[in-house]
């Protein structure tokens, strides 16, 4: 099943002058690989098509089921010296829960608040 991120994992975030750094942490460790597998470094980048102008770097912490973004190039110059309010680090981690994910119909009693009746 094809679903957004929201439903797979959580995230928190972080940002210091040009640069956001993203946490993307798996709800259960069995949703884990398929985030690992789908959430690329190339494909976070490409998620927010132009408005991250650096590089993007994935640390993948495995025993924690987490995954680590460091995006340069992604606050408009930095907090203090952009005037769109809506890049700072909160609001890009909270974008990141749009992606869209293949996750196996076997793994549909993991998800968090999804209801497929609805969706």
């Amino acid at each position: 099943m094809r679903l957004p991120l929201q439903h797979v994992a959580h995230v928190r975030s972080g940002d210091k002058g040009n640069t956001s750094n993203i946490t993307v942490i798996a709800y259960e460790p069995d949703l884990y690989p398929y985030l690992k597998e789908q959430l690329t470094a190339e494909r976070f980048k490409a998620f927010y098509a132009g408005m991250v102008t650096g590089k993007v770097t994935r640390y993948a912490v495995d025993r924690l089921g987490v995954l680590n973004f460091v995006a340069e190039g992604a606050l408009g110059g930095g907090v203090s010296r952009s005037l769109c309010l809506d890049n700072y680090g909160k609001a890009l981690s909270a974008a990141i829960l749009g992606f869209e994910m293949e996750v196996p119909d076997k793994a549909a009693n993991l998800l968090r608040n999804y209801h497929p009746e609805v969706a």
